[in-house]
């Protein structure tokens, strides 16, 4: 279980003053759940990926994960504890294989077949992109589904997904949702998945939607969905893209 006490983050403004982009959030995320967080642009959805994975770290208030308190901890104690974070814009490494890097992320001596299964998983032939090295050869889309392959290779209990679907393809996106479909239904790990795109927030068990830094709404995804699409008062920023 991932909980948010009275979390808030800020940055020095123009003004010598102090913008806050998350206000005293309070949330809590149940095991075996698949959260889509969305709202407008600026309303603080990707800094609030980026503070559950310690990336950026919070003015105030408190982050447990399963109970402990992770709230000062960095990214690889994070990661350590379970919690798996896919960049809005992935990270290059030159001079590593896509098998090398598939194979850190299992986190074991991983066969190449195995290493071979993951990126058949998200849509890439295997003989095409295992000695590939992940660098500016590779487009952002096939960088960004050899990222979710190692996320799958991990496996860990939580993964935080920055918009999946920045940078790549319509056939890469189809792709995209039937992963996560499966990531969800053949596992107990949760996820949570920031996102503008309706055909990702229509899988999703629950919908957030944050705007100005506070949770403007929240419910099961048959609830919000219709809200996010007929522009209610809460939810009138939505648009489909």
């Amino acid at each position: 279980m991932l909980e948010l006490q009275d979390l808030s983050f800020q940055v020095p403004s123009n003004s010598n003053g102090q913008k806050e982009i998350i206000k005293e959030l309070n949330l809590t995320f149940a095991d075996h759940t698949f959260i889509a967080i969305t709202g407008p642009n600026g309303g603080g959805k990707s800094t609030l990926a980026k503070l559950i994975m310690g990336i950026e770290q919070p003015t105030s208030g408190r982050i447990l994960f399963n109970g402990t308190d992770i709230t000062h901890m960095n990214i690889t104690e994070r990661a350590k504890l379970g919690i798996s974070f896919a960049f809005q814009q992935p990270v290059r490494f030159k001079g590593i294989k896509v098998k090398d890097l598939i194979t850190l992320a299992a986190g074991d001596n991983l066969k190449l077949s195995s290493a071979c299964d993951y990126l058949s998983k998200v849509g890439l032939c295997a003989r095409d992109y295992i000695n590939r090295d992940v660098d500016t050869s590779l487009s952002g889309g096939e960088l960004k589904r050899i990222e979710i392959a190692t996320i799958i290779a991990r496996n860990t209990p939580l993964s935080v997904f920055d918009e999946p679907e920045a940078g790549i393809d319509l056939w890469s996106f189809n792709n995209l949702i039937k992963v996560f479909e499966e990531m969800h239904e053949s596992s107990v790990n949760s996820l949570i998945i920031i996102s503008h795109q309706e055909r990702i927030l229509n899988i999703a068990d629950e919908i957030v939607v944050l705007a100005d830094g506070s949770v403007q709404a929240r419910g099961k995804r048959e609830d919000i969905l219709p809200e996010l699409l007929n522009g209610t008062e809460s939810c009138k920023f939505y648009r489909q893209d």
